[in-house]
């Protein structure tokens, strides 16, 4: 299989669909796949018609089971590892630090663990399949999880991220919705119909309110009351006087639907 084909993405209107596709290895992360998953953030962010991402994986066996550890023990994690723009992004995604302005929106069809469960928790929204293994079990392997799970006690109870990260051992999808981490389950097969549903649903709205909200939820969640603050003040000033501002307003008072330019 060529890097090319080893991370698909295909154009839904307005939403960017993006799949690992590696389902002999359990779409296992090389350099093909986060080189892969890196661009397709900045093409997202610099292409004004994609307003969502669904990220996701091809086959039953998993979404993503993580590194490719045979790749990583060998040190070849193919020519892509070199594209430095395409790896900072990736690495600034999964670790929660990513500058994509987009909402990003994990569909995990099958088992997430390790960077894979990690991908999912750096995206804003995830939609997980009902009978996929979850967990952060790095620790087994003599590692850590480096990405976003480093970040997990942010998100949910101490106690538990540590019980997470500490034994490894995984949780059903069904508790990762209890604790927040995920926003729905469904059967596998209606995975990716629901993630780019709710992708849908978001491109509907204004891409300059979706944006702002993004941002400023995010930060609110992770910045300092500072940030968070001169965050605010300048999206205020920039979308409220914005053209989609002026167009949501006209829409609802002819009673139709906008026509949003992202200006």
């Amino acid at each position: 299989m060529s890097d090319e084909q080893q991370l698909v993405t295909e154009r839904r209107g307005h939403v960017l669909l993006v799949r690992i596709n590696r389902p002999e290895q359990r779409n296992a992360m090389n350099g093909a796949v986060m080189a892969g998953i890196g661009r397709a953030m900045l093409t997202a962010d610099s292409d004004p018609g994609i307003r969502a991402v669904v990220l996701t994986g091809t086959g039953e066996k998993a979404f993503c089971a993580g590194m490719d550890l045979k790749a990583f023990a060998s040190g070849d994690m193919g020519p892509e590892a070199s594209d430095t723009e395409a790896m900072t992004a990736f690495s600034a995604f999964l670790s929660g630090e990513s500058t994509c302005k987009v909402p990003v929106i994990a569909a995990a069809q099958a088992t997430a663990v390790a960077g894979g469960l990690e991908l999912v928790l750096a995206c804003d929204l995830a939609v997980v399949a009902e009978n996929a293994k979850v967990g952060l079990p790095e620790v087994k392997r003599g590692l850590f999880a480096a990405g976003g799970g480093m970040y997990l006690a942010r998100r949910i109870p101490l106690a538990k991220a540590l019980e997470l990260t500490l034994t490894g051992e995984y949780i059903t999808p069904a508790e990762a919705a209890q604790l927040g981490l995920i926003n729905a389950v469904a059967p596998a097969e209606e995975v990716v119909d629901k993630a780019i549903a709710l992708a849908e649903k978001i491109a509907e709205n204004g891409p300059l309110g979706v944006q702002a909200s993004k941002q400023l939820v995010r930060a609110a969640a992770f910045e300092p009351v500072a940030e968070v603050k001169k965050a605010h003040a300048e999206a205020v000033g920039t979308v409220f006087a914005s053209a989609d501002a002026k167009e949501g307003a006209t829409a609802f008072a002819e009673r139709r639907a906008p026509q949003w330019t992202g200006k």
